[in-house]
């Protein structure tokens, strides 16, 4: 008798059900995120190369795929899609946008597109306030935070960062856009944050702070005088690209992966073919989350997260297990019939 078994039921699940999922979750989320990365680090987790759609055209714009597997107790494949068009801020909307694919592990059935833009964004920052925690965890406790790049993924992790329990006296910004740097001032004022500044320089700003996050959109390296870091501050490098490589190479680095932070012009890479060896990065989160290796507190630590799919697949397997809004689209797949039509 043929195996009749059905394919999951597909679901649409929309940003507003994502963000219902997962606001206010953020103690829970930072350690679903620690969890993913020990997945990742055991190898319970199948995370290839992710794939650049670039136009000869318009070399400021892309589009991501992460397609990537999760084993373990989270049991999903699946794929994100972004794309990154940094002209839509101009327009009055976001950068970025993206859908996850998630697909069943019996089947190979999609079984749900969830808006992924949220979920990116709330994994990057849980994965940058984890670094933070964990890196940080041998320092004194940073006084002053300073953020190059005022957009949403810094706002995301500036409420990862306060959910962590990193929470400075004082918050330093810079733009290269001085309205952007003071809308996010208005917001931190609104979000009761403390004592904020917004500075005329980046180097007043680096040299200032204890702990710095870069969330910018920048493809090339502009901060290149290790003597603006001498006071070594943990670096949250979350944009990849914003420190030249004598930087680098002057810094202790821990990255997420290192095969995938080492590619596609990220600091870390540039660093790497201006030396031809990767002896500049010392660990991945994972090692030092297992405690095999301990950052140093008298040298500068960069953390860059090339950002795993990985990560996303566990967030969004997260939202969909607990949200009922989601919309089941009861006819998406219409040959279920080896001889054609539904069965």
């Amino acid at each position: 008798m043929a195996d009749t078994t059905a394919p999951p039921p597909f679901v649409v699940i929309s940003g507003r059900a994502v963000h219902e999922a997962l606001e206010g979750r953020e103690k829970e989320l930072l350690d679903l995120v620690e969890h993913g990365y020990r997945l990742h680090g055991d190898g319970s987790t199948v995370n290839p190369p992710s794939y650049f759609l670039t136009f000869p055209d318009r070399p400021a714009d892309r589009i991501i795929a992460l397609p990537s597997s999760v084993g373990g107790d989270v049991g999903v494949s699946g794929i994100k899609w972004i794309s990154s068009f940094p002209a839509n801020v101009e327009k009055g909307i976001p950068r970025a946008s993206a859908v996850v694919v998630l697909n069943d592990q019996e089947t190979g059935y999609p079984l749900a597109c969830l808006e992924g833009s949220i979920i990116s964004a709330v994994r990057t920052a849980a994965s940058a306030a984890l670094a933070a925690v964990k890196l940080g965890a041998g320092r004194p406790r940073p006084r002053r935070l300073g953020i190059v790049g005022t957009g949403l993924i810094a706002r995301f992790v500036h409420t990862y960062l306060r959910a962590a329990g990193v929470a400075c006296e004082e918050v330093g910004l810079f733009d290269h856009s001085d309205e952007h740097a003071r809308g996010f001032a208005r917001y931190l004022a609104d979000a009761g944050a403390p004592r904020t500044t917004v500075h005329d320089g980046l180097e007043s700003l680096v040299r200032s702070s204890d702990l710095l996050l870069f969330a910018t959109t920048a493809g090339t390296p502009y901060v290149e005088d290790p003597a603006w870091f001498a006071h070594h501050p943990l670096v949250l490098h979350v944009s990849l690209r914003d420190l030249g490589p004598e930087v680098v190479l002057a810094a202790c680095n821990v990255v997420d992966d290192v095969e995938h932070c080492l590619k596609a012009a990220t600091s870390v890479h540039l660093a790497e073919q201006a030396t031809g060896d990767r002896t500049h990065v010392h660990a991945t989160l994972y090692d030092v989350l297992t405690g095999e290796f301990t950052p140093p507190q008298d040298r500068t630590v960069v953390f860059s997260p090339f950002g795993l799919g990985v990560l996303d697949l566990v967030v969004a397997r997260h939202v969909h297990d607990r949200t009922a809004d989601g919309v089941v689209v009861d006819d998406f797949f219409h040959e279920l019939s080896r001889y054609g039509g539904r069965r």
